[in-house]
């Protein structure tokens, strides 16, 4: 098992902001240079990245000329002046854009990463390393970005640190005028025809594949660590067993009756009963230590939540269509009567105007019958 040093776990606090900028600026650089390849891009990050910060904001990006053998990766080439002179430009612009890292579009880290990071503490003293995956689909869940620190592995048998990244979570935040320009576009792209229940359900869809892919990430490292491939790692168990003790028990009454009555005729737990069934249950080991105990009232509240929610948004939904449904009979009868309006209009309109001719021939007529006399 190895430990990390103290900087790992302040570290490990730290949080990467994105602006959706930057990842534009990304998808834009892969599909000019290397698209339809197996080459990477590369580039460098622009922001803010204040040791006494919580946050490490990334603001802005620009790309960098980058070639590697394909065959060994840590063959490479990377253009250093062209980095030192697009960084003097950009603090033409900005002086606040510093640049404290790259990216590169992945998917995955190659064993140059740690070589060329090492290259970057020449403009930043803990560069980040921002793995950007252009070639997310829309079955995939999670965000399209991973963040690295390298930090000093200490090993607890005393041999030789090494040097190793470390993930770190990554958000992606926008200040108000990109919010705004967002908001347009996906007006512009959302398609018209899907209703908010739909859209509804397509996000929760998405959101059960993000914790599905996550679950088997779970289950896949744990996997490792009982077969001795990966050390042990109490942070991250820590970690998963707040996650099941914040977990609500949702098993029914008479499920958990009869799971404890089987524990019983076993002889692994002595169970207390009071009353009914809807009433609490105890399971206790033989040392007399309590297990699992189950108040079927808090299950009985929990899905009767969840189905109100539910409803809610099937009454609002059917309710939403309903309405719309009576405005546009309501603009088509509207319409209607505007046509035929303006019909009746022109037909009063030839009226008068036949009256005018019929007149203005009398009085010829008229005109002519006096000066005959």
């Amino acid at each position: 098992m190895s430990t990390k040093s103290s900087s790992v776990s302040s570290d490990i606090n730290r949080t990467v902001s994105v602006a959706p900028l930057v990842l534009l600026s990304v998808v834009d650089h892969y599909n000019r240079t290397v698209k339809s390849t197996k080459k990477r891009c590369v580039g460098i990050i622009l922001g803010e990245n204040n040791a006494n910060s919580e946050y490490i904001r990334v603001t802005n990006s620009f790309a960098v000329p980058f070639e590697e053998d394909d065959k060994n990766s840590n063959v490479f080439f990377l253009d250093h002046n062209y980095i030192d002179t697009m960084s003097e430009m950009f603090k033409k612009i900005n002086a606040k854009e510093r640049v404290i890292g790259w990216y590169h579009s992945g998917p995955k880290l190659k064993s140059s990463d740690l070589q060329i990071n090492e290259l970057f503490k020449k403009y930043h003293s803990d560069p980040v390393l921002l793995v950007i995956n252009v070639n997310q689909d829309d079955k995939s869940s999670g965000l399209p970005t991973d963040a690295y620190l390298s930090v000093q592995e200490v090993k607890e048998d005393g041999t030789e640190t090494e040097k190793t990244f470390v993930h770190i979570p990554s958000t992606i935040e926008a200040e108000e005028p990109e919010e705004i320009g967002v908001e347009h576009l996906l007006r512009e792209i959302r398609d018209q025809a899907q209703g908010l229940l739909s859209v509804k359900i397509a996000n929760q869809l998405k959101s059960l594949r993000g914790l599905d892919d996550r679950l088997k990430n779970i289950i896949g490292y744990l996997t490792k660590v009982l077969d001795n491939q990966l050390p042990i790692n109490h942070l991250i168990l820590g970690k998963l067993q707040n996650v099941f003790n914040l977990l609500p028990n949702l098993i029914s009454a008479s499920d958990l009756e009869a799971v404890v009555r089987q524990k019983r005729e076993d002889g692994d737990v002595t169970m207390e009963n009071t009353e009914s069934p809807a009433a609490k249950f105890e399971m206790r080991d033989p040392e007399g230590n309590l297990q699992v105990t189950e108040f079927s009232d808090l299950n009985k509240a929990l899905q009767i939540k969840t189905n109100d929610n539910l409803m809610i948004i099937y009454i609002s939904s059917l309710i939403n269509s309903i309405i719309s449904f009576h405005d546009l009979i309501e603009n088509k009868i509207e319409n209607k009567n505007r046509i035929l309006k303006n019909s009746g209009k022109g037909s009063d309109i030839e009226a008068d105007d036949d009256k005018k001719e019929e007149k203005a021939s009398n009085d010829k007529e008229s005109e002519k019958k006096v000066s005959k006399k």
